[in-house]
């Protein structure tokens, strides 16, 4: 039985090239180019298109990375959650539940069915990027990585997520403390 939960896309990362590599002491990539379109195209097993992950088969299972801005408002403060660099940032959703089950997206264009993956763990990068702390605070609050099942449209704004297991939006910015195989 499919349970429906009221949730908000507030926005998406789109970058056909990574930001993060090296040492971060040096410093990110310049002039990477990211974009945060209104709406995206998801296409099935390989991803956003346009994203550096689009068709990676490497990361299929783990196209598509999600982000509950709570998470990230509790680890990061008001540093600009585009930092992160996760796909498909949420406000009023708990990711971890997701982990092994499938779900469907819906922004008004018709579903999008994903299959929730592994932990997206945080890199080194955001002490650097968004302040000192951040990557320890982010520790099992990461977001979700997930392999997108069908192709469609997602927009930004209002959206549903439909599961067939219970989530609880007021557990959005809590840490994860379990094994991360399920």
């Amino acid at each position: 039985m499919s349970r429906r939960y009221p949730c908000e896309i507030v926005t998406f990362v789109v970058s056909p090239a990574h930001a993060y590599f090296g040492r971060p002491k040096d410093g990110p990539a310049d002039e990477v180019e990211t974009h945060s379109p209104r709406t995206v195209e998801v296409v099935a097993d390989k991803g956003i298109r346009g994203d550096r992950f689009f068709g990676v088969r490497a990361h299929t299972e783990a196209a598509v990375s999600f982000l509950a801005l709570e998470a990230w408002t509790a680890a990061a403060g008001d540093a600009d959650p585009v930092l992160a660099r996760r796909n498909i940032l949420v406000r009023g959703l708990e990711l971890d539940p997701l982990r092994g089950r499938e779900f469907s997206l819906d922004t008004g264009s018709g579903p999008v069915r994903f299959r929730g993956g592994r932990p997206a763990h945080p890199c080194a990068w955001m002490d650097t990027v968004a302040g000192e702390g951040v990557r320890k605070a982010l520790i099992g609050r990461g977001g979700l990585r997930a392999q997108p099942l069908t192709s469609g449209t997602l927009s930004v704004g209002p959206a549903t997520l439909l599961a067939d297991v219970e989530l609880d939006p007021a557990r959005a910015a809590d840490p994860v403390r379990r094994p991360q195989p399920l």
